[in-house]
């Protein structure tokens, strides 16, 4: 299947599309920190950031250096014009190339990113790499054998399709993380609010911030949009649209 190139479209609008509510971002963060090691401050490691929308939060939750290392040069200019955190820093690199030295991290982070690295393998012996003895790696992803009804399932069936296909199974992705010394700790799922009502979500999936629009067919797309445009429409009272999520925490071991 065909890799999504994120300087080509998507930086112009991933920040807008993919932008959380004030409380869920705060919500996240507080499942980072019960799931990271205890100790502060943490150094952390937010791979794959891309537009940095979490990272200043890293660096504030968590009180040590927060580098967001992120592939795209364009997703990453974006995050560094708007960094405002001291503790940030921004650099060029991917899962399977962290420009970081050896035990040089406490806590790692990959959201939503999992699904685009093309070898996992190679990635989890370079996050066990840069992690310490008893660091941390949390995981937000989706897993297919435990897939979640996501809202816009209903009205773009084909995604959830294609989700199936690209993301990591649960128990193979296990097995490549063990053979890199990192322990199965837990997988929690979150409740996240994504939008305030299905309007708002509406509006922001109409900017096609996730790598799945390039996925599939624009038929597909008018298709979807207005079976959800007709729902928005039918809505009479608003309410906020909600998705379940999985968080995967590993351990390296000490």
């Amino acid at each position: 299947m065909r890799e999504v190139n994120y300087d080509e479209r998507q930086h112009r609008v991933y920040a807008r599309a993919r932008a959380l509510p004030p409380e869920t971002l705060t919500e996240w963060v507080r499942v980072f920190a019960l799931h990271a090691p205890p100790q502060r401050p943490l150094a952390v490691l937010d791979l794959g950031s891309g537009t940095g929308r979490f990272t200043p939060a890293l660096a504030g939750e968590f009180g040590g250096p927060v580098w967001g290392v992120e592939p795209y040069d364009r997703m990453r200019a974006f995050a560094e014009a708007h960094a405002g955190h001291d503790s940030v820093t921004y650099l060029a690199g991917s899962a399977t190339e962290i420009p970081l030295p050896d035990n040089s991290c406490d806590l790692v982070l990959l959201f939503l990113v999992l699904h685009h690295v093309p070898d996992h393998a190679v990635a989890a012996a370079e996050i066990a790499r840069v992690l310490r003895p008893g660091g941390r790696v949390l995981i937000r992803s989706l897993f297919p054998d435990r897939m979640p009804a996501l809202p816009w399932y209903d009205y773009f069936p084909g995604i959830r399709l294609i989700d199936e296909q690209v993301f990591p199974r649960l128990d193979p992705l296990l097995d490549t993380f063990a053979a890199a010394g990192l322990r199965f700790v837990t997988v929690d799922r979150v409740q996240e609010r994504v939008a305030d009502s299905l309007g708002e979500y509406r509006d922001r999936l109409k900017l096609r911030g996730s790598s799945a629009f390039e996925r599939i067919t624009e038929e597909e797309i008018v298709v979807g949009f207005e079976a959800l445009d007709a729902a928005v429409r039918a809505e009479r009272s608003p309410r906020p649209v909600e998705e379940e999520s999985d968080l995967l925490v590993l351990e390296l071991a000490e």
